[in-house]
């Protein structure tokens, strides 16, 4: 089953913004170079609750998706993927217990459900004892019978920049982009 909206490869770069972390996302070409703008997100540097909202374009006149944090305080409870029209499309949440040293998360969407950690324990550890910027994370969502969901490699750069590899078509660009923005904003970087 494919999902409503499947784009197999994306990027995702963080702008700069005074108040806000800002997020568009492009299409990637065949030839791996920026293609159509996708979307834009935005999520409040100073709210207590985590929500990112993503829309058509650059005038914010039309959100297409959004995440929120289930609940304000507890760390654990996960955050909900919603369509435009606030249905649930999935869902993703840290793991605190086996984050403490490599950065875990779980997902779930229609028909499937993975969990994805950073790529490299070295990276992981350095990563939280050091300040060494740059460094390269990736992360790689597998489901629960092995199979690749999708990856997210930030590449070194002033700004950060991600490539989405999405390999398993279940996994709508909505969910793959929320996650995406997701462990960057949640993990602070």
């Amino acid at each position: 089953m494919t999902a409503a909206m499947y784009l197999p490869t994306f990027y995702v770069k963080q702008k700069f913004a005074m108040m806000t972390n800002r997020y568009e996302l492009y299409a990637a070409n065949p030839d791996g170079s920026f293609g159509q703008l996708m979307g834009l997100a935005e999520q409040k540097k100073m709210g207590f609750k985590e929500q990112v909202t993503f829309f058509s374009d650059e005038t914010k006149t039309r959100p297409v998706f959004a995440f929120k944090a289930r609940k304000v305080v507890d760390l654990g409870s996960g955050y909900d993927i919603t369509d435009e029209s606030g249905q649930q499309i999935g869902f993703f949440k840290k793991d605190f217990g086996a984050s403490l040293m490599r950065s875990t998360f779980h997902v779930e969407g229609p028909g499937y459900a993975g969990t994805g950690q950073e790529r490299s324990q070295l990276v992981a550890i350095l990563r939280r004892f050091t300040e060494i910027p740059f460094l390269p994370i990736h992360f790689d969502f597998v489901s629960a019978e092995g199979q690749p969901l999708l990856g997210v490699e930030r590449q070194g750069s002033i700004r950060d920049k991600y490539t989405v590899h999405v390999p398993d078509q279940r996994v709508d660009f909505r969910v793959a982009a929320a996650i995406a923005v997701g462990l960057d904003a949640l993990m602070q970087r």
